[in-house]
């Protein structure tokens, strides 16, 4: 089920990227630790009361001059209205208002969404009585906040979650695998999506999907009930070209929260992009099934080591996800398309995988043997091992102390599992539990 959107809007220099980063209680430079993973994420996760949700930050949309200023940060504005659940039109209370607050504010007004409005900058408390002005947005009651100091945000966060909507979007029952096709406007997920559903199969029903204007597609394959999601439905104009490479990435994380597998559909004709980046980053920290899927290869100029050339791109590009397959396609001809269904089936009988806890206990005393980790003359101990779960494989490792594991040394023990075990396509988890034995 995906998580509801509370998304930022406002004018530039109102702190709507310091609020983002008190909301998700992080700074977003380090949201991912994986090396390679672009690290200007403007999304993030916030769990208060319970209740977790998906925070955008659209402050990194660039006004590109004088002229575009207003425009720009209405247009943004729409972006956020069309795909969250609740807007927080942040406002500068040391400041004043200003006529791009009234601008979005009408704009707000005029959509079915809830909206709050954060009258931020209130450091100290003689700013208080600047809060009053921003009831002329007639958008409610302002909440004073202090993002830099953190001063009301916990009244904001109680505000946001009683105005959260109840999620009641349940999945068919019965299914085998749900495939989400994601990447990039214009890379060709819908042409990828149609080719698909051009193979053998029978359409069983279309179900709503998540993306408002998207439909889910159940199919059967082989006897197979299979969930396509489709997230090919923003197709907007205009100058904020890079909004709209910020809201597909959006639609891409609802998308693969749902899935089983995702399908990072790559232009062969452009390269990796940033977006391509946190797509694929998002299917990582998701733990998910993972097909790179480079379209459009019929578009290349053909020579005995282009694909090899392109490989070595991508495993540098996306060296976190080096364990998802590589698939050379043309949704257009039709060409090793059929390999995607192939793929995804594979990776879900490797998300499925159960270890025995002998085999799995063995190969991690193994690799800590050879390997030691020490820290500060702390020597790192592995007790034992456990597999707790599937979809995604998932095991327990209880440790002397969990603070010693570093990322380097979890990708050791990782890589040490997958050539053991396989989990080919997938991500996998691990968690480590701190516990000093008595001697």
């Amino acid at each position: 089920m995906a998580k509801p959107i509370v998304a930022l809007v406002g004018r530039p220099n109102v702190g709507k990227s310091t609020l983002f980063n008190r909301l998700i209680g992080q700074r977003y430079a380090v949201v991912h630790e994986a090396p390679g993973t672009t690290r200007d994420r403007l999304y993030g996760t916030a769990d208060w009361g319970g209740r977790e949700f998906t925070v955008i930050d659209t402050g990194g949309i660039g006004v590109g001059g004088d002229a575009a200023f207003l425009a720009e940060i209405v247009e943004q504005a729409r972006f956020a209205i069309e795909e969250a659940d609740l807007v927080v039109l942040v406002v500068d209370a040391s400041a004043g208002l200003a006529p791009a607050d009234e601008e979005v504010a009408d704009l707000l007004r005029r959509s079915r969404k809830p909206v709050l409005v954060a009258a931020n900058k209130v450091d100290n408390p003689r700013l208080l009585p600047e809060v009053a002005q921003f009831y002329q947005l007639g958008l409610g009651e302002p909440i004073p906040v202090s993002a830099i100091h953190g001063a009301g945000t916990g009244e904001l966060l109680d505000a946001i979650i009683a105005q959260l909507p109840e999620r009641h979007e349940a999945e068919p029952e019965d299914i085998d695998l749900a495939l989400a096709i994601v990447g990039r406007p214009n890379v060709g997920k819908s042409s990828l999506l149609n080719a698909l559903l051009g193979q053998p199969r029978a359409i069983v029903s279309e179900i709503p999907g998540t993306t408002r204007d998207a439909l889910d597609t159940l199919v059967e394959r082989d006897g197979r009930r299979i969930l396509l999601i489709d997230t090919a439905g923003i197709r907007r104009r205009g100058r904020v070209e890079r909004g709209v490479e910020q809201w597909s990435v959006l639609r891409a994380e609802r998308a693969i929260e749902r899935c089983d597998v995702a399908v990072l559909v790559l232009d062969a004709t452009q390269g990796i992009t940033a977006q391509d980046t946190h797509i694929a980053g998002y299917v990582q920290e998701a733990a998910k099934g993972l097909i790179l899927a480079v379209n459009k290869w019929d578009l290349v100029v053909k020579h005995p080591k282009v694909a090899d050339e392109f490989t070595a791109l991508i495993r540098r590009e996306l060296q976190f996800v080096d364990w998802a397959p590589i698939v050379y396609l043309s949704a257009l001809t039709g060409q090793r398309v059929s390999r995607v269904w192939e793929l995804a089936e594979e990776i879900q009988a490797q998300r499925s995988k159960r270890i025995p806890t002998s085999q799995l206990n063995q190969v991690i005393h193994e690799a800590v043997s050879a390997h030691p980790l020490s820290d500060r003359g702390k020597l790192l101990k592995v007790y034992y091992a456990v597999q707790v779960g599937q979809r995604p494989p998932t095991f327990a490792l209880f440790v002397n102390d969990a603070e010693l594991v570093h990322f380097s040394y979890r990708r050791y023990l990782e890589n040490r599992l997958r050539a053991a075990f396989g989990f080919g396509g997938t991500a996998i988890r691990l968690s480590f539990r701190g516990h000093e034995r008595e001697s």
